[in-house]
């Protein structure tokens, strides 16, 4: 291998272990900047429409900015009586969990007896070796979180939250400018193709939503059919965790089992998470890519590295910018024709 390449291959090695390290550095400024830019990404449709119809620019940017607030805000509002009904059915169900887990426990301790007895029929001779002393009893307390707590962290909060709303403003008020800035420096690169991996990424975002909104009403009804506690929180849950693929879908699964074990008896434990799976399966292989299509599929693995990655790097912030940034990304190297589209691939390979 030439020296020239082995030295492009150290310093493309060095550039990402200081990339990743700056990254995890800057978190408290990178992570609400990063998402800034891709919720203003997202939002682009309605400031683009607002832009059309002759609104000022800065008039359209606020607009868009408190119109994503305002969702937010009243989506908080519309589960706090979910969240709260759950909150205070909460200690029942860990109780009934726990007592749930003692069975198992002396089901398990009665299978250890058992097959110490058989040990010691088989050889009796052997002493058998002392049991390690686990009393539950004598492990800490878990430190619950003080009033104290909250007024230390609300101020790097509170900086956070003004970091990423500056952030989005700006972007949303100044957006054109930078792309058209970015495609005369860039090369390979032009203001249509940031435009179009823009729209992309937005009606990617917007079908995305969509679907799981459909899923969130369709898992509430079920679970409420079911006789499950606090069906509309699972249908919230199920509508949230769906945009963290594969992941989301596995937390809940754990969270309907757990629940259906303390709420159900036998068979009908796992009823809510057999039919949440098969929910999930049907809407993951049918439903997604029949809306999505193939020009907005994109690579399984390269799915889960990006989401694997982003939630290790700044856990739920990045794993809700691991996929529209990964659709960002992938529509402009395409855009630089860096890859090559399926229909383009034959005639590239004739040329050559």
């Amino acid at each position: 291998m030439p020296a020239q390449s082995v030295s492009s291959i150290c310093l493309f090695i060095c550039t990402a272990i200081l990339s990743l390290a700056a990254l995890m550095y800057a978190e408290p400024i990178a992570a609400p900047l990063l998402l800034a830019l891709v919720v203003g990404i997202i939002l682009s449709p309605i400031s683009d429409m607002a832009d059309k119809v002759g609104i000022p620019r800065a008039v359209s940017a606020f607009a868009t900015m408190a119109f994503g607030l305002v969702v937010v805000v009243s989506a908080a509002f519309l589960l706090e009586p979910s969240i709260r009904a759950a909150i205070e059915k909460a200690p029942v169900l860990m109780r009934e969990l726990e007592s749930t887990l003692q069975q198992v426990r002396a089901m398990m301790q009665g299978l250890d007896e058992m097959a110490k007895d058989v040990s010691e029929a088989i050889e009796p001779d052997e002493t058998p070796a002392p049991a390690e002393s686990g009393d539950d009893d004598g492990q800490l307390p878990v430190p619950m979180p003080q009033v104290t707590d909250a007024v230390i962290y609300a101020p790097g909060v509170l900086a956070q939250f003004m970091t990423f709303m500056g952030v989005l403003y700006f972007f949303l008020l100044v957006r054109t400018d930078v792309y058209r800035f970015a495609g005369r420096t860039l090369p390979r690169l032009t203001e249509q193709d940031l435009t179009s991996a823009e729209r992309q990424v937005a009606q990617y975002f917007l079908t995305i939503t969509m679907i799981n909104a459909s899923f969130g009403v369709i898992v509430a009804t079920v679970m409420s059919l079911l006789g499950m506690p606090s069906p509309m929180l699972f249908g919230v849950l199920a509508f949230a965790l769906n945009y963290i693929l594969y992941l989301g879908p596995a937390i809940l699964l754990v969270a309907l089992l757990l629940t259906g074990i303390t709420v159900f008896d036998g068979a009908m434990s796992v009823v809510p998470a057999g039919l949440y799976l098969a929910m999930n399966a049907t809407e993951a292989q049918f439903v997604t890519p029949t809306f999505v299509g193939k020009r907005m599929s994109v690579n399984p693995l390269l799915v889960f590295l990006s989401l694997v990655f982003w939630l290790w790097l700044w856990g739920p912030v990045g794993g809700f910018i691991a996929i529209p940034l990964l659709v960002w990304v992938l529509s402009l190297v395409k855009s630089c024709d860096v890859i090559p589209d399926a229909e383009e691939a034959p005639a590239l390979k004739a040329a050559e």
